[in-house]
């Protein structure tokens, strides 16, 4: 199977395995990989999602040599993105899902072209040294169709992000971090146990209110400030109760010093 799924309690790790190809996607792949996000997101026992791509590559982007056998505009059509209701399937997969719940992508190796476009659907990416971003498409004719085009401006701002869009060149991990590309770099070889430990960490928290705080953050965007904050509002206010009982807790002696431990 290229995907498979290993649980360590909350945290759902969701492995591309084609190492073959660099972990490049093909039909197969993505269709399991949006299954398995949709499950991951479905269920109750599962809080944070860690997606890697095994045997030392993210993911090289889609797979040319499948696309190489496609003719015509027609092999889109099952991709195409409706005016109304919920979206198909991208062509790299989950990349149009909006999760209730995050995901680390822990990035080894090559993330570029749509592979990049999969990084920056997660909500925080974890780059080993030695890892690499691009939009690698560039250089074949092949537009970012995955959220490229969206979500990196947002991440980086415009002027960079037409810098990489343009130029299509490599930005390798201390340069990502630099920019807002990333947040975390670390050792080759140790991107999963970061994302991993970093994703123990977050399945400590009270979840509404996690899961609130981030679905404001990334609804506000193109929101008019007053609307926005009328926004953070109405979608958090449930959780201002649960918050006063916390606050209860911290009176009683919990979390002091910065201690998150069974808060």
């Amino acid at each position: 199977m290229p995907v498979r799924t290993e649980k360590s309690g909350a945290v759902w790790t969701v492995i591309h395995s084609r190492p073959e190809t660099r972990n490049a996607m093909d039909p197969a792949s993505a269709a399991s990989l949006h299954k398995a996000f949709r499950a991951f997101d479905a269920d109750e026992s599962a809080r944070v999602a860690v997606f890697w791509g095994e045997g030392g590559a993210f993911c090289s982007g889609w797979d040319l040599k499948h696309a190489a056998a496609l003719s015509g505009a027609e092999a889109l059509d099952p991709f195409e993105f409706p005016d109304e209701g919920e979206p198909p399937m991208a062509t790299m997969g989950p990349s149009r899902l909006e999760l209730s719940k995050p995901v680390i992508a822990a990035v080894a190796g090559p993330a570029v072209a749509g592979g990049m476009e999969l990084a920056l659907w997660a909500d925080i990416r974890v780059m080993e040294e030695t890892a690499f971003m691009g939009v690698y498409c560039r250089r074949w004719g092949i537009p970012l169709i995955d959220g490229g085009t969206v979500r990196l401006p947002r991440l980086v701002g415009e002027g960079r992000a037409m810098d990489l869009i343009l130029t299509g060149r490599r930005v390798d991990a201390d340069e990502a971090l630099r920019i807002g590309l990333c947040e975390y770099v670390v050792p080759e070889g140790e991107a999963r146990a970061k994302a991993e430990a970093l994703a123990h960490d977050i399945c400590r928290f009270p979840q509404g209110c996690m899961r609130a705080d981030r679905r404001s953050a990334r609804a506000q965007h193109g929101l008019a400030e007053r609307d926005a904050l009328r926004l953070e509002w109405r979608n958090s206010k449930a959780e201002v109760t649960r918050g006063i009982e916390g606050a209860a807790r911290f009176a009683a002696g919990k979390g002091r010093g910065g201690d998150f431990g069974e808060v």
